[in-house]
C-alpha cells in the first residue's frame, strides 16, 4: 500500500494555504450556529411565523447534509482546488443573498443554496491540511483545523447575538463578505491544483444515501415541533430515512463503481474514528445547545453575558489545541484520546453540581476542562483515522467524517431537547406533591402558600418550576457523561501507524 509519505510534495506558502482554507472553514461553521439567536428578529421582517422561521435553520442543514458525501466525486471531476473556490464563492455569494431577503421563502431558498454550497468546505480543508503537511505534521495540521471547527459554534451564538443586538440580523449573514474575499484571494493564489480522476458517478447510490441522510435531518429538526411520532410527518420521514439508509447499505455491499468505495471502510482507524467523531459531536452540540438557554432562562443572562460566560471554554479548547499538536508527536494519540474523554465525562460530572443559586464560576471551571477534553480527543482522532488511510480515498474519508460528525450532533441534540422536555414534566410533577396544605414544611416556608393565598401559590409554582428545569438539565448532562464514558472502550479498536526505520520514510499500514 503506498503512504502519504510517498506522494506528500513540499508545497510553497504552507502558511498562506493554511490560514486562507481556515477562514473559509471558520465562516461556514460559524453559519450553522450565528443565525439561531437572529430568528426572533427575522420573524418580524420576513413576515414569518414561529414554525415557518426555523425553516431558515432547517434548509441549511439538510441541503449541507446531502451535499457532504458527493465531495469526494466533485473534487475527483473537477478537482479539489477548483470545487473549494467555487464553494467559498457560492457561499459569499447566497450568504448576502440572505442578508438581502425580503421574505421567508426567499430565505430559505437562500439558506438551501447556501448550505449545498458550503457542504465541501469543511471535509476539502481537512484534505488539503493533510496533503500539504508531511505525515509528522498531520498531528498539528489537525489541531489547526479542530480549532477552527470546535472553537466557532461557540463564538457563533455570542457574535449573532452582539450583530442582531447592535446592527441588524442581516449582518449576521453580510459578515461573510469581508472573510470570503479573504480566503477566496488567498485560496486562488496559493492553493496547489490536484489531478483530476474521472470516475463515474453513482445517482442510485447517492440519491438513496440523499434520502436517508435528507429524511434522518428533517426528522430530528422538526420532531421537537410537532411532538416527534405523535404527528404523521415523523413518521413518514423516519420510513424515508430507513428506507434510503438499508438500500444504500445493500448497494454499497453489491454493487460496483458506488461513489463511496466499500474498500474505505475496511480501515479499522478510520472505521473506529468514525464513531468517536459521532460521540464528539453529540457531546459537543448538544452542550452548547443546552447551556445558552439555561444561562438565559434559569440565571437570566442576557445574549451577550451568555457569550462572555461560555467564552473560557473555547478558550480551554485552543490551549489543548495548542499543546496537544505537539503532544501527538511524541505521546500515543490513543493515550491523548482516553485522557481528553476523562477530561470530558469529568466536566459533564462537575456540570451535574449545578444548581440555581450558584455564581458562574463553576459554569466556566467546567467549560474550560470540557474545552480540553474535547480538543484531546479531537485532534488525536483526527490524526489516527487517517493515518492508515490510503490517499486516493481522503477526501471521502473527510467527507463521511463531517457528515457523521454533524448527524451525531443533530441527534445528540434531539436527544437532550427531548429528555429536557420529559424530565421537566415529571420532575415538576414530582416537585408538587410536597405543595399541600397538609406539608408542615410548606407552612414553615410560606405560610401564604399553605394557606391558599394565590399570589403565594403562583411565586411557590415559579420556585417549582425553576428547580423542576435545572434538574432536567443535571440529568440531561449526567446522560452525556454516561455517553463519554461508554465511548472509552473503542479507544482499544484504534491501531498505532507502525512508525518506518531510521532514516526511511514514515510507513503507514492499511491493515
Amino acid at each position: 500500500m503506498p503512504t502519504s509519505d510517498e506522494h506528500f510534495k513540499e508545497v510553497p506558502h504552507r502558511g498562506l494555504i493554511t490560514g486562507s482554507i481556515m477562514l473559509g472553514t471558520i465562516m461556514q461553521v460559524l453559519d450553522t450556529t450565528i443565525a439561531n439567536v437572529a430568528l426572533p428578529s427575522m420573524m418580524g421582517d420576513l413576515s414569518a411565523s414561529r414554525d415557518t422561521v426555523t425553516w431558515v435553520l432547517t434548509s441549511y442543514i439538510v441541503a449541507a447534509a446531502i451535499m457532504t458525501p458527493v465531495t469526494g466525486w466533485l473534487s475527483d471531476r473537477i478537482g479539489r482546488r477548483e470545487l473549494f473556490l467555487t464553494s467559498i464563492v457560492g457561499f459569499t455569494i447566497t450568504s448576502m443573498a440572505c442578508g438581502l431577503a425580503w421574505n421567508i421563502e426567499v430565505m430559505v431558498l437562500f439558506r438551501l443554496l447556501q448550505g449545498l454550497f458550503g457542504a465541501a468546505i469543511i471535509p476539502l480543508s481537512q484534505t488539503f491540511l493533510l496533503d500539504i503537511n508531511p505525515k509528522e505534521r498531520h498531528g498539528s495540521a489537525m489541531a489547526i483545523w479542530g480549532a477552527g471547527i470546535m472553537v466557532a459554534p461557540i463564538i457563533g451564538p455570542t457574535l449573532g447575538g452582539w450583530l442582531t443586538e447592535y446592527f441588524s440580523w442581516r449582518w449576521v449573514f453580510f459578515i461573510n463578505l469581508p472573510v470570503g474575499i479573504v480566503a477566496f484571494l488567498g485560496s486562488a493564489a496559493y492553493l496547489p491544483k490536484i489531478a483530476i480522476r474521472l470516475r463515474g458517478f453513482d445517482f442510485f447510490g447517492f440519491a438513496m444515501l440523499s434520502l436517508g441522510v435528507g429524511a434522518l435531518q428533517l426528522m430530528l429538526d422538526r420532531g421537537a415541533e410537532v411532538d416527534w411520532f405523535s404527528a404523521v410527518e415523523i413518521w413518514i420521514e423516519l420510513g424515508l430515512c430507513l428506507t434510503g439508509f438499508w438500500v444504500f447499505t445493500i448497494h454499497l455491499l453489491t454493487a460496483e463503481d458506488t461513489f463511496i468505495d466499500a474498500a474505505i471502510f475496511t480501515d479499522r482507524n478510520f472505521v473506529t474514528g468514525l464513531i468517536f467523531i459521532f460521540v464528539v459531536g453529540i457531546v459537543l452540540l448538544a452542550s452548547l445547545a443546552l447551556l445558552p438557554p439555561m444561562l438565559t432562562n434559569l440565571f437570566n443572562h442576557s445574549t451577550v453575558l451568555t457569550g462572555l460566560v461560555m467564552a473560557p471554554r473555547g478558550v480551554g479548547t485552543l490551549i489543548s489545541m495548542i499543546i496537544v499538536g505537539r503532544l501527538v508527536r511524541i505521546i500515543d494519540a490513543r493515550i491523548l484520546v482516553v485522557v481528553g474523554l476523562l477530561l470530558t465525562a469529568w466536566s459533564l460530572h462537575m456540570m451535574t453540581g449545578f444548581t440555581p443559586q450558584m455564581d458562574d464560576n463553576l459554569i466556566i471551571v467546567s467549560g474550560v476542562v470540557q474545552g480540553l477534553g474535547l480538543g484531546l480527543v479531537f485532534v488525536p482522532l483526527s490524526t489516527v483515522a487517517f493515518a492508515t488511510l490510503a490517499p486516493q480515498y481522503r477526501t471521502d474519508g473527510t467527507s463521511l467524517f463531517s457528515l457523521v460528525r454533524n448527524i451525531g450532533s443533530s441527534i445528540g441534540i434531539s436527544i437532550v431537547t427531548v429528555m429536557l422536555t420529559h424530565n421537566l414534566q415529571v420532575n415538576h410533577v414530582e416537585l408538587s406533591t410536597f405543595i399541600s396544605p397538609f406539608n408542615p414544611a410548606l407552612g414553615a416556608i410560606s405560610p401564604a402558600a399553605q394557606a391558599g393565598d394565590p399570589t403565594a401559590l403562583s411565586m411557590m409554582d415559579q420556585l417549582v418550576n425553576q428547580q423542576a428545569l435545572m434538574i432536567a438539565y443535571i440529568d440531561d448532562f449526567h446522560l452525556m457523561m454516561i455517553v463519554t464514558l461508554a465511548a472509552l472502550p473503542l479507544a482499544l479498536l484504534l491501531r498505532k501507524p507502525r512508525a518506518a526505520a531510521a532514516g526511511a520514510p514514515a510507513v503507514v499500514h492499511a491493515d
